[in-house]
């Protein structure tokens, strides 16, 4: 298996200024090779320039300026320009297929967050044993970085790349041959529905409260927005009150981001350990979090129908703010480090379908809490009723998949008599 490693990094004052640089200088880089390519087609009979032509100038680039360019890594600056290639691969990419094209935009210097380095020891060494306390990145020109390790890395180290949020810095690893590390089996099995008004409800009944990191911290977060919003959006030098406004709300998005990453993890810990075979719903969040599309009001040239925006915003603010997408990577990241399967399954009608007698209706659902079918006239907490069904259909995927059925289907059909 392949798997990212994150450490927090403990620079001291010049490392923190020589990684600074660093990221200036790979955004110049970056933006250097963007504008190239951008008046190559301009000017130039709509002449294209490829990574190739671009990495074969660095060593020109680096001895012109070997103040800002040449004292880097040449594999991390390949790496940068290789990550402006990917951006236009993906502009043609969605060109062709008709979609919002998004053409690659200069980065400024506060969004140009990463350097990646592709090789250990290209450039960078990570110098640490299995169980070592006292751990170094070693980064060319800026020197050996002390690194908090807070778990064993595993594996071979392949890429080392650095990342900088907010204040804070930070070593990525990403590791090949990563041995799985099986769970012993514990005979349990498991459907989840994620949703907003719990975060998720199991097919055993057991709800997990939704946290809303988000709305905790809203009153706080726009007071900061405020401020930050006196200052000119658009001005030549930007004033130490002005800076210290815009850490102040990246700062409180850090900590909710930090808070929910935290959240998702120990929750997916808990149902992995918990159960051999997880069940869930194939979600799709960005459709369910997109504003209606406008009405245009035909008896009002240039006006609009009520649509609901409104209502829907605030419905996806909190389907943003719990974060399901992240949640179920992170549950599908440590399944698999498990050796537990994670099994998804379509996700319509979860909720709307009666567990008893099987009739689908939406008059099942006669609440947000409350599900009562109109056939049989079955009540349950709807979405214990979602999970329960999302653990049904599983079972099923399960045995159409192999027959015979494996293990892990023969479990799955035990349960249904629960």
């Amino acid at each position: 298996m392949i798997r990212a490693y994150k450490f927090l990094l403990r620079p001291t004052a010049r490392q923190t200024a020589a990684l600074g640089e660093i990221l200036r200088d790979h955004c110049s880089l970056y933006n250097g090779a963007l504008r190239e390519r951008r008046d190559a087609y301009r000017h130039t009979s709509k002449t294209s320039v490829t990574y190739g032509d671009q990495s074969a100038q660095l060593k020109e680039v680096r001895a012109f300026d070997p103040e800002r360019q040449g004292r880097w890594s040449f594999s991390s600056q390949q790496a940068t320009l290789r990550r402006l290639d990917k951006a236009f691969r993906a502009f043609f990419r969605r060109l062709k297929a008709g979609r919002t094209p998004g053409y690659p935009r200069f980065k400024g210097v506060g969004h140009f967050d990463t350097v990646a380095f592709p090789k250990d020891g290209d450039g960078c060494r990570w110098d640490s044993t299995p169980h070592d306390t006292r751990t170094r990145v070693r980064l060319q020109g800026v020197g050996h970085v002390r690194v908090h390790q807070h778990r064993p890395v595993l594996g071979q180290v392949k890429t080392i790349s650095v990342k900088r949020e907010g204040n804070r810095w930070y070593v990525v690893l990403a590791c090949d041959e990563v041995r799985a590390e099986e769970l012993p089996p514990t005979g349990a099995i498991v459907g989840i529905d994620l949703g907003v008004a719990h975060f998720l409800t199991t097919s055993d009944g057991e709800h997990v409260a939704n946290p809303r990191f988000l709305q905790a911290m809203a009153d706080e977060l726009a007071g900061a927005q405020r401020h930050l919003a006196t200052f000119p959006k658009r001005t030549l030098q930007r004033t130490k009150a002005h800076r210290a406004a815009a850490r102040k709300v990246a700062k409180l998005h850090g900590k909710i981001r930090r808070q929910r990453a935290d959240f998702h993890h120990k929750t997916a810990r808990t149902l992995v350990r918990g159960h051999d075979v997880i069940a869930r719903e194939r979600l799709n969040t960005a459709s369910m979090a997109k504003s209606p599309v406008a009405k245009p009001d035909p008896d009002r040239p240039g006006g609009f129908l009520p649509n609901g925006a409104a209502a829907k915003s605030g419905l996806n603010r909190s389907i943003l703010d719990a974060g399901w997408t992240q949640f179920l990577r992170i549950l599908a990241n440590k399944a698999e480090s498990a050796g537990r399967p994670v099994v998804s399954v379509d996700a319509r009608n979860t909720s709307r379908t009666c567990p008893e007698c099987g009739h689908v209706a939406k008059g099942n659902r006669a609440t947000q809490a409350k599900s009562a079918c109109t056939a049989c006239g079955f009540t349950a907490n709807a979405d214990h009723v979602g999970a329960t069904n999302v653990l049904s259909r599983a079972g099923l995927v399960l045995c159409a998949a192999a027959w015979p059925p494996t293990q892990e289907a023969r479990a799955f059909t035990r349960g249904w008599s629960h």
